[in-house]
């Protein structure tokens, strides 16, 4: 089972159908929708701000996620993938997004629905990124938005559902 800390009298919220790693750790304010997965090593710390996260949402092996005390939060929508080591600080998320293995997110950052951003690209403070692709330090957009590219994150995301049901039924 998950490290779940309650933390100022807010205890996390987990929503039906998830899977949480028993590495993964989930403290404070923190709301989690439907059928996610928190994989190993990920940390969600809701210790000075919220963290809400939405439906269908993976966020891989050893990501973080976290905010700044009065300053920023975190919110991610529908059927987004959070790559391995990826940092989500302060950040907002639209639906059907894939972020990248490795990828920093910074506070008050905005991400449009359809969107992917690659591997090891930092998305500086203040970022509003239109959908579209992103890659580099600092991150920039090499793709202009697509229904294509929400249907690959919509995929991305989808495999994680599977992966999520093995293991669901391994641990029954």
């Amino acid at each position: 089972m998950a490290i779940i800390k309650p933390l100022n009298g807010i205890e996390p919220k987990i929503g039906p159908n998830c899977f949480l790693a028993e590495t993964a750790v989930i403290i404070g304010d923190v709301e989690i929708g439907s059928d996610c997965s928190i994989w190993y090593g990920a940390v969600l710390r809701g210790d000075v701000n919220p963290i809400r996260i939405g439906d269908r949402v993976n966020i891989q092996d050893n990501a973080v996620l976290h905010t700044t005390y009065k300053s920023s939060v975190v919110e991610v929508g529908n059927d987004v993938s959070i790559g391995h080591t990826a940092i989500v600080h302060g950040a907002k998320v639209g639906n059907k997004v894939l972020i990248g293995m490795g990828s920093i997110l910074m506070d008050h950052v905005s991400v449009a629905d359809h969107t992917i951003i690659g591997a090891g690209a930092l998305v500086p403070e203040n970022s509003r990124l239109d959908p579209g692709i992103y890659a580099g330090v600092p991150a920039k957009k090499i793709k202009e938005g697509s229904e294509a590219i929400g249907a690959a994150a919509l995929k991305n995301a989808a495999g994680y559902l599977t992966y999520k049901e093995w293991f669901l039924k391994e641990n029954q």
